[in-house]
């Protein structure tokens, strides 16, 4: 059984902050009133456990869950959103223990698709990756709370991230579906497009891939294999699966010349290496050496598969790149759905 607090709408941020509650920032209470309003957009029982979270193996019931929300400033309608997106935390594939404990400043990035991503007005375009959208910035810090207050992961305790990042406190986008050139990461996972879903990878924060000069693809696709060219970076060395997200001005060049997500990422496979010479000299050298013996340069990515592609922004010649913790963690994508398996259609108008 779960041990409740009851918390009063007035309760002082100096006391969730002393009980260990929060953040760091301002939390709104989790009142009766407010944790119900979150527990009424999904028909789960309160007490139903989503399962245990590393690495202090707590109990992530759906109350639990919802009290995070209402804390991290969620309107209730994202609730769902928060929900599906721990469910694919705790799959196995994520590893979540290796995410929370390491010394890399890794953070699940939560990507969301689907009719959802517009009508709960998470944003795609300008900024996504930044602030100034309540539903991006409380998503994401819903599932940081999470981490915290049911994983236990706790800066210098339990996350032993070296030196962090921005992206722990919130990192939640939604793919810019309408100006793709191609079908969207859900649809290529294998749901509907009407399928509303969320993806999460175990990424770095954003590294900008800034080209304002080249007019055809091979210009954009050499400085995005420069870009990944990082031996400083896990993929160097444990591979995995990192994440270039196109604006969608490199995006319509990619796509006006032809090129399929697949033809992308076989360019990078092949051109975004680093000199075995080099290689062998500094970073992690000798981790998986292995791996590719016969060739003079080293890939990024174990395989072309590996590489996810999305579409985010607003027009100016910018994408950027996530790296990720390495292949022991993989990307996981959930349908948003009920208790009963049924994908969500809407949350505001639950009739739809």
């Amino acid at each position: 059984m779960s041990h409740r607090v009851s918390v009063v709408a007035d309760l002082l941020d100096d006391e969730f902050e002393a009980r260990g509650w929060s953040d760091g920032l301002p939390v709104v209470a989790p009142t009766q009133v407010r944790v119900d309003a979150m527990l009424a957009t999904v028909d789960y029982d309160r007490d139903h456990e989503i399962g245990t979270m590393a690495p202090r193996q707590g109990i992530a019931t759906v109350e639990i869950l919802a009290v995070n929300a209402v804390m991290a400033g969620c309107r209730p309608e994202y609730f769902p959103v928060v929900l599906c997106a721990v469910e694919a935390v705790l799959d196995p594939a994520f590893n979540l223990f290796a995410v929370q404990a390491t010394t890399h400043p890794c953070a699940p990035c939560i990507i969301v698709n689907g009719p959802l991503a517009t009508e709960l007005g998470i944003n795609s375009r300008y900024g996504a990756f930044g602030p100034g959208v309540r539903a991006n910035a409380t998503i994401g810090r819903a599932m940081r709370l999470i981490l915290m207050n049911v994983g236990g992961a706790r800066p210098g305790v339990l996350d032993r991230s070296t030196q962090g990042q921005p992206a722990k406190y919130a990192y939640c986008v939604a793919e810019n579906e309408l100006e793709s050139p191609w079908e969207p990461l859900h649809v290529e996972s294998g749901y509907a497009p009407t399928t509303s879903t969320v993806t999460v990878t175990a990424a770095d924060g954003p590294h900008n891939l800034n080209d304002h000069i080249s007019s055809d693809a091979q210009g954009i696709l050499t400085t995005i294999c420069s870009s990944l060219s990082d031996m400083a970076c896990n993929n160097a060395y444990l591979y995995g699966q990192p994440t270039i997200a196109l604006g969608p001005e490199h995006a319509a060049i990619l796509g006006a010349a032809g090129l399929s997500k697949n033809d992308i990422r076989q360019h990078i496979f092949e051109h975004a290496r680093i000199a075995r010479e080099v290689w062998l000299r500094g970073g992690m050298a000798g981790m998986f050496e292995d791996h590719f013996p016969d060739d003079d340069h080293v890939p990024i990515i174990k395989t072309p598969k590996d590489l996810v592609i999305i579409v985010v922004g607003g027009f100016g010649r910018h994408s950027c790149w996530l790296p990720t913790f390495g292949d022991s963690t993989r990307v996981v994508t959930r349908a948003i759905t009920n208790a009963a398996g049924t994908p969500i259609r809407s949350i505001i108008n639950p009739a739809a």
